[in-house]
């Protein structure tokens, strides 16, 4: 099922406008740099939360090491019956890095106001499938990994969840 559903997403890359948008996306996401960097900006320019920002990055930050902590130990390999779009930075696939650090910032940075982190980071998780580094599970571990991160350090944060 996860090798059908992974060529279902990467037959959409096939568009042009579609594959370099994932390709894009795959890009912006590496080592979680989008979302550090979306993070800071929101440090940055939202002074009486600053703190809560810069809480809300490294628990971002601390999703995606704890992903890529799970990735050497599973040591599941990348699909091989796709033909990749991307390089990656490594052999792994599970979880998805880019979804566990998309998925934290969605939920740390959605509850600082941040609603675009939600649908940008459905699209980063999409755009692993489309590029066909990833298999489905993989995706769906690292959101899960990530989101289930941003809710535990929610008071850390100082902002109430759900």
């Amino acid at each position: 099922m996860d090798r059908r559903l992974l060529s279902m997403f990467h037959a959409c890359g096939t568009d042009p406008r579609v594959a370099a948008a994932a390709r894009a996306l795959s890009w912006s996401g590496e080592h979680g740099a989008l979302w550090l960097a979306a993070g800071l900006t929101g440090a940055a320019v939202d002074r009486d939360r600053r703190s809560a920002w810069l809480r809300a990055t490294a628990l971002t930050a601390t999703a995606h090491l704890a992903s890529m902590g799970v990735k050497r130990v599973v040591r599941r390999p990348r699909p091989t019956h796709v033909t990749p779009r991307v390089s990656t930075a490594g052999r792994h696939s599970f979880p998805s890095s880019h979804a566990a650090s998309a998925a934290a910032a969605a939920v740390a940075y959605g509850a600082l106001g941040a609603s675009v982190a939600v649908p940008l980071a459905a699209a980063m998780c999409l755009s692993r499938l489309v590029v066909g580094v990833h298999y489905p599970t993989d995706v769906a571990a690292g959101a899960a990994l990530g989101a289930a991160a941003a809710k535990l350090g929610a008071r850390w944060i100082g902002v109430r969840h759900g």
